[in-house]
């Protein structure tokens, strides 16, 4: 059982405080300025970490779907919008001089081997690999070539393809995360109870990747034993994007930091005691009788 993995210089897993992070993904919209906000929001919430995506776009899709019409704020058809999206080297080099400066984590969802390749000249402290390619062996074995610790989402998965992906990863530096992969995801079916049930299954630390409306859920998470929160952030919820709708805004974030510190705080040992401050009260009102 490997109950702690080191992401940086913390521990996360059993025991640990919860490690919250402020998923950017692509709410930066292409824009330096909108991901640098991004990052000082996550920083002013008190945020562990915040994580990126990348891609390479000619890989990741096929020449057809790029092609397609789709008219956004890049140009006319979806290999605009795909390419759009995507930070180059400098941009990165930036963004992670910025996140330096903010005292934050920052790594990166890889959906493609050149993208881990790509990620690798920023020396990260480890991977995150989104739901929809727990399924790809090939990818899975790829980013454990370089020995970083693995966050592995199990949105849209059964348990067995997360067995599969679980052997072909191993346990070692490894961390799941419960997940539903509907943007937003519908409250009837975040099936918070999974939390426990990966954690005795996998022995391994299990978070929680969250992509509903609002925050309550995220902390039900915590009590539930989730070592890690994952929720993307937006600037405003209405901005354009396929993920602002399902993100939260700063001001949510700074409460769900702080929600979640508190509950953990909160949940204890489950060892009954009597504290030293419940000694006055029971000189005060406790009752003996026989």
């Amino acid at each position: 059982m490997t109950d702690k993995v080191q992401i940086a210089d913390r521990l996360v897993g059993n025991g640990e405080s919860c490690f919250v992070v402020a998923e950017i993904g692509i709410n930066h919209n292409g824009d330096l300025d909108v991901a640098r906000k991004l990052i000082s929001a996550a920083n002013l919430a008190g945020c562990d970490a915040v994580k990126f995506q990348k891609r390479t776009v000619e890989t990741v899709y096929t020449q057809e779907e790029l092609a397609k019409p789709r008219e956004n704020p890049f140009g006319p058809t979806n290999g605009d919008l795909k390419r759009g999206l995507e930070f180059d080297r400098e941009e990165y080099a930036q963004i992670a001089e910025y996140c330096k400066t903010n005292n934050l984590v920052w790594y990166a969802s890889c959906w493609d081997e050149g993208s881990v390749d790509f990620m690798e000249q920023f020396n990260p402290p480890c991977y995150k690999i989104a739901s929809p390619l727990l399924t790809d062996d090939k990818l899975l074995r790829y980013h454990r070539r370089y020995k970083r610790p693995v966050i592995l989402s199990t949105g849209m998965s059964t348990m067995d393809q997360i067995d599969h992906a679980v052997e072909v990863l191993g346990t070692e530096r490894l961390i799941l995360l419960h997940c539903t992969s509907t943007y937003p995801a519908q409250v009837g079916e975040l099936n918070l109870r999974m939390i426990p049930v990966l954690k005795q299954r996998y022995r391994v630390p299990v978070g929680y990747s969250g992509h509903e409306v609002g925050l309550a859920t995220s902390i039900a998470a915590v009590a539930l034993g989730a070592c890690m929160v994952e929720r993307h952030i937006t600037l405003d919820r209405a901005m354009w994007g396929s993920d602002q709708a399902a993100s939260v805004e700063p001001h949510g974030f700074s409460r769900l930091v702080r929600d979640a510190h508190v509950v953990e705080q909160a949940m204890g040992d489950g060892q009954k005691r009597v504290y030293e401050s419940e000694v006055p009260i029971i000189k005060k009102l406790r009752r003996v009788g026989k």
